[in-house]
């Protein structure tokens, strides 16, 4: 008896612009991929993106108290970021541009 197989891979169509279909194909030879391959690349990205913002953290009450205690004390100092922020910014520093 011949044994079903389940099918692994599911078509979607869409229906797009034509100036959107360039843009995407313009992006996928940039990256040297597929239309197909390009466009299933980014809706996965966009749609583990939509569900990590929206997955809910759980943890215990004294879990819950130990992080709003971190998150209500001092700030430690980064070293880098001090060092950043005591840098002159760009358009303070004498710019001479390239003749």
């Amino acid at each position: 008896m011949a044994q079903t197989v389940r099918r692994k891979e599911y078509p979607i169509a869409m229906r797009l612009p034509e100036a959107d279909v360039a843009m995407i194909d313009r992006a996928a030879a940039l990256c040297g991929r597929s239309r197909t391959d390009f466009v299933r690349e980014a809706a996965v990205r966009a749609a583990e993106d939509v569900l990590m913002e929206n997955r809910p953290i759980r943890m215990s009450p004294e879990g819950f108290a130990a992080f709003m205690d971190v998150l209500g004390g001092p700030a430690a100092p980064v070293s880098e970021m001090v060092q950043l922020a005591m840098r002159p910014a760009p358009w303070e520093v004498g710019y001479e541009p390239k003749r």
